[in-house]
């Protein structure tokens, strides 16, 4: 492998204030808020490399400067081949600009499939096994990748992936069989295809006729020909911001049920708002019954699409209204990495966001009607937020005890100048962060203790979460720019339970994503989860719904409540294991209550 170039930087030794706009500000390395013994019982361990989990990102840095260097990449978990166990794909970069010939690095600039060969009747299995599976899979992407989508878009059981890009997407049909895992390019004959700069994308059945649609976030009309030369104030070259480029508009493709999508970001209302999308989540925020699509993004205000229903998907962003488009200043955050899920266990889904450095990160707080409360400060995920620059981020209850969790993935996009003085070549790197949730909201930094390579100085991106071993505590794969990906296991020692369910459509075959789940706890109160594989940054999750039931034991009795707007209900569920649950075999749940 060629030796990667050195960014071409000359720093004054006094300190700076970046100046384009977007960039984050710069400030020393990052204080931390200390955290309480009581929690050291959650770990990770990084199995990457033992795990057969061997990919180095490469973002073609030439030294000089283009945008799309520090933004990639992303990664996914999903089952790809059916055998009850997550796979991997990893995205990769490429070198710049895109006219350069890739030749002999032509397989060091591909995105890699990995195989999970878990065998949890072995004697070890503390650390997965995986085998890198691209060539014989057919998966060919030379792309300038950056993010991945999973979902299954024929209906046929197996998980599809879209790849975005700086440049064309990828449409990937996954044709496996007994033989392995296949995919095969299907992107123009879909129709699905967007030759932007795009970054995350979310599979979700927007308008209930039982196939999945796919909203495509794209960022800014950077362009090799367009590429600009932004400086710190005593004249050192920096990464550009977002703002110094037009902004693009999104897309939504309706999926017409016969393999091909139809582009109606149009008619759907969404083609006159032109930003810079980062992130995208699909959940039913104001609890009407219908999916809405919420996007992060970079440095102008962030879009709640609140779905109108009807006959044809219809979409009107109010964002503003419901108090989650800007901050309470009404200043425009650098929105990055996104989850929705219920942090305070009320019945709703909230909002979760990274951002730059000195602008803290955001918890948005639902009223359970869509409108929603800023909770930074109370929270304690503010101040905490301060020092870093958040990406990826995922919700994972770590010791299964009832309260959602929080990991996020940091690093800079503008030149940290003190590790530039030290001779590094890429001065962007910074710890990331484990946030321990203490009951309704309340948070803790306990990243110190959680192992994991976590509190390395790296320049993390991508975040996925998912049961890789299948022990019922959820992991996550971390991905770096220019830097290796990881495998970090759930080690944490807990005797708290819990309970695994896979949800499905009536044919037994699609999961179901949207749907939602309510586990009804033996001390009267309720837990609400939802079947999703969007959210993060640039990465796609297990489809499986995982709940911890801290030291409940008793059989669970849930409801579902499906995406055609049908709820079910089951009863008796032994816990610690996972159950696949088929819409139309549960309980009609009426108006009754276990």
């Amino acid at each position: 492998m060629r030796p990667m170039p050195r960014l071409r930087l000359i720093y004054l030794l006094a300190p700076t204030l970046c100046v384009t706009v977007g960039c984050d500000r710069n400030a020393g390395e990052a204080g931390h808020q200390p955290e309480p013994a009581a929690h050291g019982h959650v770990r990770f361990v990084d199995a990457a490399e033992e795990a057969g989990l061997n990919f180095y990102h490469n973002n073609g840095m030439s030294g000089e400067l283009y945008f799309p260097e520090p933004v990639g990449s992303g990664a996914a978990l999903a089952d790809f081949d059916g055998d009850g166990d997550l796979d991997v794909l990893l995205v990769q970069g490429r070198s710049l600009p895109l006219s350069a010939e890739l030749g002999s690095d032509q397989a060091m600039f591909r995105s890699r499939v990995y195989r999970n060969d878990l065998d949890r009747t072995a004697p070890d299995t503390d650390i997965p096994r995986f085998t890198d599976i691209t060539d014989s899979s057919g998966l060919v992407a030379n792309g300038y990748g950056m993010g991945v989508a999973t979902g299954d878009v024929d209906n046929d059981g197996r998980i599809d992936v879209y790849l975005t890009n700086y440049g064309s997407n990828q449409l990937w049909r996954n044709v496996s069989d007994d033989e392995g895992i296949r995919f095969e390019e299907v992107t123009s004959a879909s129709g699905s295809d967007d030759p932007r700069w795009s970054t995350s994308a979310s599979f979700s059945d927007l308008d209930g006729d039982g196939w999945l649609d796919l909203y495509v976030a794209n960022y800014v009309d950077f362009r090799f020909e367009n590429h600009k030369v932004c400086r710190m104030p005593g004249g050192q070259p920096n990464y550009c911001g977002p703002q110094s480029y037009d902004g693009l508009s999104d897309s939504l493709f309706r999926n017409e049920g016969d393999g091909r999508f139809k582009d109606v970001t149009g008619p759907a209302g969404i083609l006159d708002s032109p930003s810079s999308g980062l992130g995208v989540v699909a959940a039913d925020l104001d609890q009407d019954g219908r999916t809405d699509l919420y996007v992060a993004n970079d440095m102008r205000p962030n879009f709640l699409w609140s779905n109108l229903g009807g006959e044809r998907l219809r979409f009107e962003d109010s964002a503003l209204l419901s108090g989650s488009a800007v901050a309470m200043d009404g200043r425009a955050q650098a929105s990055m990495g996104l989850v929705a899920g219920d942090l305070d266990n009320d019945g709703d889904d909230d909002l979760f966001m990274t951002h730059l450095r000195a602008d803290t990160n955001t918890l948005y707080l639902n009223d359970g009607r869509g409108g929603f409360i800023d909770a930074s400060a109370s929270s304690g995920l503010g101040a905490a937020s301060l020092s870093y620059t958040g990406f990826g981020t995922v919700l994972i209850d770590l010791d299964n005890d009832t309260w959602l969790d929080l990991v996020a993935a940091n690093g800079a996009i503008s030149i940290i100048e003190e590790q530039a003085r030290q001779g590094s070549d890429y001065p962007l790197a910074e710890r990331n962060q484990v946030f321990y949730n203490r009951g309704n909201a309340d948070f803790v930094d306990i990243t110190e203790s959680a192992g994991g390579q976590l509190t390395a100085l790296e320049v993390s991106r991508g975040l996925a979460v998912g049961d890789i071993d299948n022990d019922g505590k959820s992991d996550l794969l971390l991905t770096n720019n220019r830097g290796p990906a990881r495998l970090l296991m759930n080690r944490t020692q807990t005797t708290n339970h819990w309970l695994g369910l896979r949800l499905l459509t009536s044919d037994g075959k699609r999961d179901a994503l949207g749907a939602t789940v309510t586990v009804f706890m033996p001390d009267g109160h309720r837990l609400l989860r939802r079947a999703a594989t969007d959210g993060s940054y640039l990465s796609a999750n297990d489809p499986r719904v995982l709940v911890g039931l801290g030291d409940s034991k008793r059989p669970a009795s849930i409801e579902v409540r499906w995406p055609d707007g049908a709820v079910e209900r089951w009863e008796g569920l032994a816990v610690d294991r996972y159950h696949t649950l088929i819409a139309g075999t549960g309980r009609p749940a009426g108006d009754l209550t276990p």
